[in-house]
């Protein structure tokens, strides 16, 4: 065999990858004393040692542990990046990743896929979803405080879960300390188009800011005893003396009474602290983090929406809207752990309460209204919540070479919007609104998605030379995800002609108990009504899997990973009448088995590059809201959607391959490139019935998606005869850019199904335009961080700007001649600049932060073109402003 001789340092360089199973290995370890090589700064000024080795080894000088440890295309989000940019949630955060982009300032879209196509996993298990329209938790849910790490792979292992297109999202959250600590900060905000400027409010109840209300939206007794009568709230069920005191029961003036004032500061608190302890059972770990934050948000923008006229597009309804919104959260890390010679326990437990409590007005010249002005006041509060408890270990036998980890979780979300009140006004002859008694609605309504997961996982190690091995893993997971919906509508009609002074009077006083009655206004229930779809629905998703997967080196710098996943998975979505009827609509049921294969290389042909290829075949499965039929307004666009019990899984081929380059500590250059080939994506589409709009959803046939990806991250430092400024400071440029395209594949022959064919085959050239781009997905996707770190000041510094160009937002109608254009969204330039300092006073640690975001004050916009633009969603987001203060004890 050949022979080769290693400096020292290259020596412990190697021995540092025998944390990493499947790396090369040296002959020997490093003593104690020695450093890590990851942490080893100036290896070429160490003295040579010579040693023999019998087979060719290279190092892996400079790649960072988790890049060492993963066999997979993936990034990685250390907490270092987190503090870096300074972003408060896990999808501010994530925006800066090569290749993803966050929607709605939730959703991760990773190489241009929509969040259906990603998976979010909190520690390596499943989590449910509070959103009505997607089964993917919102990323926005998770403060950065709790997270140590957050890993995205993109190219798929068969140790994750079947559902993967774009990628995985695997957030890891914060462990117990070496150190004890405890640390608290607070923070302190506004934004331009928000912070000190008359917005619109409701009053709602005294205790709102603690994003729990004093029990005045709480669903009134008469209401709930009617509720449960089982049969619609109206005249027909019940008389005119309970339909009166059903009435007054419901709260008026504080829930429907418009208002305008100042609108504050954001503002939020923190806190966090953990210990370790030795004990006879092994080194027991303590860790907690808590969290308050209230902020503000207010849009003044427009909406239209469009028909034909001749070849182009024009406007039939246009209203100007404006809405000021307060986001209330509440967070709860907990977590306890032991560890001894052979075993680590962890139990992790995390509480998320988010409160959005929105007040909204809509005006101009509405199509379905004859082209006449109307107004639409709304007032809403919706209540996400999330609770997730797992318990986990990890055990070595044999010295190591067999291990067996395990998991268990169950996970609550929980959304619940009471009194969603929507009033609708017309212009009188001199101009004047007056009420459209027929156009208001006040809904209740409810969801719970819970999981109860579990997963076992077993290793063996088997040693193939001196330097190489084969890892052989199998495992075994299961989840049961379960969702409940149900909706409520009512509202109230006028038993007689209302007088003129009743319909120009104040919301409050019109709906006072002095005019509900018998020969005023009724309270009578829409719930069902025709063009409403289901008014409550049950969903179930249930999986069985096992895998098997071999990493090993069987050829020397060669590290291959290839195994194959059994999925069992079973989906049904079963629409409820709620009035004992039969249900509006046959059960949706999708069962389905699929064997996953995967396949990765690597290959480290030198000591600081490496070369990876893979190839998968994943699937996706429509979520929830996409397949039950049941109505439902989204207050972001104000777009009523409606699923489809026709849809189906969406199968995908995805192929990878990457260079890696790390050529110093903490610095990269990586390329690579991607395709996916996807059967039968999931995609939204506007559809209509009359003049009536709404978003639904179909399979298109077929469609690509490919592109490539670059990153690099370099540090430059001066010489000490430079300007002190520069030469003090360790300066950073960190970019990565991404080119995709994709297309969507029609030909003649192809099908759809939906709604309003009843399931049956109808032309998808009606609906999708042959070469079209597929939803969601973005050509250009650019990110660039440059700025300095200060040792000595203890201060670092960042300018960050992320660029997405324009993407798909939603089929445009279709049409027997004319098909409207897609919806597009626009998402622009952001530009953002952090800076943080530490420092200390009477021997505590403190540190000082500035956000600056948005500061070039790009806005949001949505449109459809075809000779005109038309402005389907279009808002200023204003530039935002942020300070914190921390104290480390």
């Amino acid at each position: 065999m050949k022979t080769v001789t290693l400096t020292l340092s290259g020596v412990l360089l190697a021995t540092s990858a025998l944390i990493a199973p499947g790396f090369a290995y040296a002959q020997t370890p490093p003593a104690p004393s020695q450093a890590p090589a990851s942490q080893d700064p100036v290896a070429q000024d160490e003295p040579e040692a010579a040693g023999e080795l019998d087979e060719v080894i290279v190092l892996g000088r400079f790649i960072p542990e988790p890049n060492r440890e993963s066999a997979e295309v993936a990034a990685f989000l250390t907490s270092e990046d987190l503090e870096r940019t300074g972003d408060s949630s896990a999808a501010g955060a994530l925006a800066r990743v090569t290749g993803l982009t966050v929607v709605e300032g939730r959703f991760v879209y990773v190489r241009g896929l929509g969040e259906r196509y990603s998976s979010a996993l909190l520690n390596g298990s499943p989590l449910p979803s509070p959103e009505p329209l997607q089964r993917v938790v919102p990323l926005d849910l998770f403060p950065s405080s709790i997270l140590e790490s957050v890993t995205v792979q993109k190219s798929y292992s068969v140790d994750f879960p079947g559902e993967f297109g774009g990628g995985v999202i695997d957030l890891r959250t914060v462990d117990a300390p070496n150190d004890p600590f405890f640390s608290m900060s607070a923070s302190i905000g506004g934004n331009t188009e928000t912070t000190g400027e008359e917005g619109l409010i409701y009053f709602g109840s005294r205790t709102d800011f603690t994003s729990f209300d004093d029990g005045t939206r709480d669903v009134p007794n008469e209401l709930a005893l009617a509720f449960a009568q089982g049969v619609p709230v109206n005249g027909a069920n019940f008389s005119d003396l309970e339909l009166e005191r059903i009435g007054h029961s419901l709260v008026n003036s504080p829930l429907r009474l418009l208002q305008r004032d100042t609108t504050p500061v954001n503002f939020g608190f923190d806190f966090a602290g953990g210990f370790k302890s030795d004990s006879s059972l092994g080194t027991f770990g303590v860790i907690g983090v808590a969290g308050y934050s209230n902020s503000w948000s207010s849009r003044s923008g427009v909406q239209e929406e469009a028909q034909f006229s001749g070849d182009v597009l024009v406007p039939v309804t246009s209203k100007a809207y404006e809405s000021n919104q307060n986001d209330i959260q509440l967070n709860f890390l907990g977590g306890l752990s032991l560890v001894n010679e052979n075993s680590t326990y962890r139990w992790t437990n995390f509480f998320v309460r988010n409160v959005t409590k929105e007040a909204r007005i809509s005006v101009g010249p509405d199509f379905d209204a004859g082209g006449s002005v109307q107004r639409t006041d709304y007032t809403e509060w919706y209540e996400r919540q999330l609770f997730s408890s797992q318990l986990s270990g990890e055990h070595e036998f044999m010295d190591g070479a067999l291990e067996f980890a395990w998991r268990g979780a169950y996970a609550l979300t929980e959304r619940n919007a009471p009194y969603e009140t929507r009033f609708e006004y017309g212009v009188d002859g001199n101009g004047n609104f007056i009420h459209q008694i027929g156009g208001n609605r006040i809904s209740f309504s409810e969801l719970d998605d819970d999981i109860v997961s579990g997963g076992a996982d077993l290793s063996y190690t088997l040693p193939l030379s001196d330097y190489r091995e084969a890892i052989f893993t199998g495992g075994v997971a299961y989840f049961d995800n379960n969702r409940d919906a149900e909706r409520r509508d009512l509202r109230f009609v006028p038993a007689s002609t209302l007088t003129d002074e009743q319909r120009r009077s104040r919301v409050d006083y019109l709906y006072s108990d002095a005019n509900i009655g018998p020969t005023g206004i009724v309270l009578s229930e829409v719930t069902g009504s025709a063009g409403s779809g289901a008014a409550a629905y049950s969903a179930q998703l249930e999986v069985a899997a096992a895998y098997l997967q071999v990493d090993a080196e069987f050829i020397p710098l060669v590290r291959t990973t290839f195994g194959v996943r059994y999925e069992d998975g079973y989906q049904s979505v079963t629409t409820r009448d709620l009035f004992g009827g039969a249900a509006p609509f046959a059960p949706t049921e999708i069962e389905e088995q699929y064997f996953l294969p995967s396949f990765t290389a690597t290959w480290n042909f030198a000591e600081d590059q490496q070369f990876r290829v893979g190839a998968s075949q994943t699937i996706g499965r429509p979520q929830f809201r996409e397949l039950a039929p049941q109505s439902y307004t989204d207050p972001e666009t104000d777009r009523e959607f409606t699923g489809n019990p026709f849809l189906v899984d969406t199968e995908i081929l995805n192929l990878d391959a990457r260079y890696e380059w790390f050529f110093a500590r903490q610095q990269y250059l990586t390329a690579g490139v991607f395709y996916k080939d996807l059967d039968r994506p999931v995609e939204a589409t506007i559809v209509t019935s009359g003049n009536a709009r709404q978003q639904s959803y179909l399979n298109s046939p077929q469609a690509t998606v490919y592109g490539a990806e670059i990153e690099a991250k370099k540090f430059f430092e001066f010489p000490d005869n430079s300007w002190s400024f520069i030469a003090d400071k360790r300066w950073l440029v960190q970019a990565n850019y991404t080119w995709s395209d994709s297309e969507v594949n029609v030909e003649p022959g192809d099908f759809v199904r939906t709604p309003g064919g009843g399931g049956a085959d109808e032309d998808a050239t009606f609906f999708i335009e042959d070469g079209s781009r597929l939803q969601g997905q973005s050509e250009h996707v650019a990110n660039l961080q440059l700025g300095w770190e200060d040792d000595t000041a203890r201060s670092q510094a960042t300018i960050i700007v992320n660029y997405v160009s324009e993407r798909v937002s939603a089929r445009g109608a279709g049409g027997a001649g004319n098909r409207e254009p897609d919806y597009i969204q626009d998402p622009g330039i952001f530009v953002d600049f952090v800076y943080r300092k530490d420092f200390e006073v009477g021997g505590r640690d403190y540190g000082f932060s500035l956000e600056l975001r948005n500061l070039l004050n790009t806005d949001f916009d949505e449109f459809q073109e075809l000779g005109n633009k038309i402005l389907i969603n279009n808002y200023e987001l204003g530039s935002s402003a942020s300070v914190s203060l921390s104290a480390r004890f």
